[in-house]
């Protein structure tokens, strides 16, 4: 009588234990270890690549960094392009282009054009990478005379900043900018105090070839 109790006993048990387990693994997912990876972009959509802060109305020139950016045409982009010294640019297909002396907009409009006779409805960006054309000259009192490339928007105390600063020596109140054609030169005054204690810039931007004397 034992035998049978038992034997019934196991009969109903081993059956629900596959059961229990089947709706243990149909009832709760699996956790994944990863989530899925993001798709990646498609080849040839603009990649930021930290371009320089300029404005429409910026005049490209010598030396100057440049994006190419040719939608859905990798082939056809360049990601830094120097400008020539002669202030042209290469690119495939349309061979040398005039760049210096014009705004990014006016050389998308340039290449776009040229890229016509080679490609179906191109749409090219130009953007500004490094601004290496334009730059102001440091003579005097300040740490490291000489040229000094200027970016959009930089102060004259900046740009003595850049210069290693002043020296012990300098006359901060007597410091004055020459500009223009040698021999037709205008001289601003500066007050570096001024500036620096204030915020008082003295309504003076720098423009490209700049003397910054300092006595």
């Amino acid at each position: 009588m034992n035998l049978l109790r038992c034997t019934i006993c196991l009969a109903l048990l081993f059956p629900a234990a596959p059961m229990s387990f089947a709706q243990q693994a149909a009832g709760k997912p699996v956790l994944s270890a990863e989530p899925p990876a993001q798709a990646a972009p498609p080849a040839g959509a603009p990649v930021s690549s930290g371009p320089a802060v300029v404005s429409a109305n910026y005049v490209i020139g010598p030396d100057d960094s440049l994006k190419i950016d040719v939608w859905k045409e990798p082939n056809l982009s360049s990601p830094g392009l120097p400008v020539r010294p002669d202030g042209k640019i290469s690119l495939p297909l349309v061979g040398d282009i005039p760049a210096a002396g014009r705004t990014p907009m006016q050389l998308s409009a340039d290449i776009t054009e040229r890229l016509k006779k080679f490609v179906t409805d191109p749409v090219v960006d130009v953007a500004v990478l490094a601004v290496n054309s334009k730059h102001v000259f440091l003579i005097g009192e300040v740490m490291h005379v000489g040229p000094l490339a200027i970016t959009p928007g930089m102060t004259i105390l900046q740009a003595v900043s850049a210069a290693g600063g002043l020296t012990p020596y300098a006359n901060r109140k007597h410091i004055y900018i020459l500009r223009g054609d040698p021999g037709k030169q205008e001289k601003i005054a500066f007050d570096y105090n001024k500036a620096l204690k204030k915020g008082d810039m003295q309504g003076i931007s720098l423009q490209a070839n700049d003397t910054i004397v300092v006595p």
